[in-house]
Parts: structure tokens; C-alpha cells; sequence
């Protein structure tokens, strides 16, 4: 059977090009990308318009009021946003048990805008076995999401095997305003954990009131153990605190009394 030598010849042109193009392609500059996240720290976000999983609208300021943790992904990422949804929501419980159920929201949003739709992020949760109050999986557009991971420092690009991104979880405040930035799929809980507990008990301590007291108290603390991999109340400043009064106690009975004598 004679071959096609110039569909062939065609072949191997177009087969050239797309790896010329493929090596001209700088490779990922992390250094950068960490540089963009860290400068975020301090800048405010927009107030952006999304759809949950049920193509319900959202907006920014529907999800702020209280620290909102934001995580872009992109759904069909085989490795590392499938690893990081993983570990987040192990490390969420282990924040949720130390600080509240209802203290904080978290916004996993997808950032592959014409292919994470609100049917992709809803498969994506279910995928993770998440299903949790306060925890939205959110959709948009390609301009929102360019705008929004500005806002962020969140940088990414497309690359042959789909993107090149940073693991980059954000911290936003009840205002909505770039608190922390979380680097890595796997990070240690109080990366994500502490910064959470100096907005959630750090706003309330700060007020003139009983309960503003106790989260004073609960901020000093609320201590991490590596051994248990969860938060407890760690009692030793309250016995630190009896052993300083009776010594001054103590003092002052013996000064009283040799005041008395003399």
C-alpha cells in the first residue's frame, strides 16, 4: 500500500512545532509565585460574584463577616488540588474542634473557569467526601477568576499537563482583607490553625466584656499537641498564675506580721 509522504511529512512538521513550542516555555518561576502571595498580604479583595454547586449566585461579601479560608484548584488537577482539598479538610476539623464549629468559612474555588462549572466542583467535593456547613465549592468566570487571583497573589498558567501553581492556601479576615498566605499540599495544622485562632479569638478579646476575657484566655491557651495532631486547653498558665499569688501572699503575710512585731 504506497504511504501518504506528505500527510506524514505534515505530521512531523506540526509534531516539531508543538515541541519547539513546548521547549521555548520558561519553566515555572516559584520564587515569583511566592513573591506575588506574600505581597498580597494586606490587600483587600473585590467583592466577586461566583455560583455554589447548586448554581446558587455568591457573592464576596456573602462569605465574609468572619476569617475566610480560600482555596483555588482546578478539578481536573489529578495530584496536587486533590491532595491539598484532602489535607485542608483534615486540618479544618482539627480547627473547627479548637476554635468553634461556626468560627470561620472556607471558599474552595475553581480557577479552570470553562471547565470548573458547578457540576465539576459539586463532583469534586463528593469526590473528597466533603460535604461540610460553612464550606462552599464555588464556580466563575475567567475574568473574575484573573481578577480575584490578582487579589490573592495566586499565580498560575496553563502547561501541557494542565497548570503550574503554587499549593497556596489564603486567610482572609471578617473584612475580607489578605491575613496569611499557607504554602504546600500537606502543611502542619497550626500553619493554618494559629493564624485562624489570632483572628477568631484575638477580634473577640479585644472587646471590654466578660466573653471578650475568656477569648483573651482561650488565645493564650488553645495549644497545639504534635503528638495528638489536635488542639487543648493547656491549664499551665492558670497554675503558674495560683503559684504567683501565693507567693506574693506569703510575702506579704510575712512582711505584714514583722511590721506588727516590731
Amino acid at each position: 500500500m504506497p504511504s501518504n509522504v506528505p500527510l506524514r511529512r505534515l505530521l512531523l512538521l506540526l509534531a516539531l512545532v508543538a515541541g519547539s513550542a513546548g521547549a521555548d516555555q520558561a519553566p515555572f518561576d516559584r520564587d515569583a509565585a511566592l513573591s506575588d502571595g506574600q505581597a498580597a498580604v494586606g490587600r483587600t479583595v473585590g467583592d466577586y460574584r461566583f455560583r455554589d454547586d447548586g448554581r446558587k449566585p455568591v457573592r464576596m461579601h456573602d462569605l465574609l463577616g468572619q476569617p475566610l479560608v480560600v482555596s483555588l484548584i482546578y478539578t481536573s488537577c489529578e495530584h496536587t488540588c486533590p491532595m491539598l482539598t484532602r489535607h485542608l479538610a483534615e486540618v479544618v476539623d482539627v480547627a473547627r474542634e479548637a476554635l468553634g464549629e461556626d468560627s470561620f468559612r472556607i471558599a474552595t474555588i475553581g480557577f479552570d473557569a470553562a471547565a470548573d462549572t458547578p457540576a465539576r466542583m459539586r463532583l469534586f467535593a463528593r469526590e473528597r467526601g466533603i460535604d461540610a456547613p460553612g464550606w462552599s465549592f464555588l464556580s466563575t468566570d475567567a475574568a473574575t477568576v484573573a481578577a480575584l487571583a490578582r487579589d490573592l497573589g495566586f499565580v498560575f498558567r496553563a502547561a501541557p499537563q494542565g497548570f503550574d501553581h503554587l499549593a497556596q492556601t489564603t486567610i482572609l479576615d471578617g473584612e475580607g482583607k489578605v491575613y496569611r498566605q499557607v504554602y504546600g499540599a500537606n502543611f502542619d495544622p497550626p500553619a493554618l490553625v494559629e493564624p485562624l485562632k489570632e483572628l477568631v479569638f484575638g477580634r473577640r478579646a479585644s472587646a471590654a466584656t466578660v466573653s471578650g476575657w475568656v477569648s483573651g484566655v482561650r488565645l493564650l491557651c488553645t495549644v497545639y499537641d504534635p503528638a495528638s495532631g489536635r488542639y487543648r486547653f493547656d491549664y499551665s498558665l492558670f497554675v503558674g498564675l495560683g503559684v504567683g499569688v501565693l507567693t506574693l501572699g506569703s510575702v506579704a503575710a510575712f512582711i505584714i506580721r514583722a511590721w506588727r512585731q516590731s
